[in-house]
């Protein structure tokens, strides 16, 4: 088995600045056909089980109607060679009870976590990459080598119930389907490695909740970054190695930017004071 993945060299935009060029970079994404309809699946799972298409078809909208009902009260319930789906939230987090609101709930979810043998079958399937420059030309193909990390979909849920996470959502963002004509929906989660050096302090959020290294974001997501650099120090900000512009008011620099739509590293230097080894933990 082999998945196909494209390579595009497309114009990014770290800025809102209307000045800003920008800078190109190559930007994967799953290269997907178009979904599947429901008669064509159950035809071919009726074809491998020896059963008629009629009865698979029972068992089918059967099995659909208990998952719908058992997820939506609470279960975890189990997918046959699958793994398992359940209900959870994205929302955010408060530090006084009396705050507590369903207005705090963001978005409503479905968890899908695979099961051990899906997970492997995965990491083991080649990626093909199929590079396009800038005027859609192949430029180059290449079968990768990655390791074949499988993500966590319960990555960063700190343990709470229902999958509620506080602040930012690590893991759980799931590709969408292709469209007809060759077009894909992006994906919903991209990763932000943030690294950190001088003896200041930053603090890097999105709505208002803190972002750590790591945690995943959509596309457009609007970041923000708050710096009290070391003294007499001016701290810098990169994202994927172009300048965040900073704007200093009463020795705190702060910044935006919007998530572009690839996994990127923010690196912030707080400003070094003398005698200081320049680098904080993250």
């Amino acid at each position: 088995m082999a998945l196909k993945v494209k390579a595009v060299d497309r114009l990014l935009k770290f800025t809102k600045n209307e000045n800003d060029p920008g800078v190109y970079r190559y930007v994967m994404k799953p290269e997907l056909y178009i979904a599947l309809t429901q008669a064509k699946v159950i035809k071919e799972a009726a074809l491998r089980s020896g059963v008629s298409q009629g009865v698979m078809k029972a068992c089918w909208d059967a099995a659909g109607e208990v998952i719908k009902a058992w997820a939506t009260e609470g279960h975890a319930v189990p997918m046959p060679g699958l793994g398992s789906m359940r209900f959870g939230l994205r929302s955010k987090s408060v530090e006084k009870v009396e705050d507590v609101k369903t207005g705090l709930i963001k978005s409503r979810r479905i968890i899908f976590t695979p099961s051990v043998d899906l997970k492997d079958e995965l990491a083991n399937a080649s990626i093909q990459i199929t590079c396009y420059d800038r005027n859609g030309d192949v430029v180059k193909r290449v079968t990768s080598a990655d390791d074949g990390t499988i993500e966590d979909p319960e990555g960063d849920e700190n343990g709470n119930e229902n999958g509620t996470e506080n602040g930012t959502e690590n893991g759980g963002s799931q590709n969408q389907g292709g469209s007809q004509g060759g077009e894909q929906n992006q994906p919903t989660g991209f990763a932000l490695t943030i690294s950190t050096s001088g003896s200041g302090s930053a603090t890097i959020s999105h709505d208002g909740n803190a972002v750590s290294s790591g945690a995943e974001l959509s596309e457009d997501d609007e970041v923000e970054i708050s710096i009290t650099p070391a003294e007499d120090q001016v701290p810098t900000a990169t994202l994927n190695g172009s300048e965040v512009e900073l704007t200093e008011s009463g020795g705190v620099y702060t910044g935006n930017f919007a998530m572009p739509a690839q996994a990127s590293t923010l690196v912030i230097n707080t400003g070094t004071a003398e005698g200081d080894d320049g680098f904080d933990k993250d």
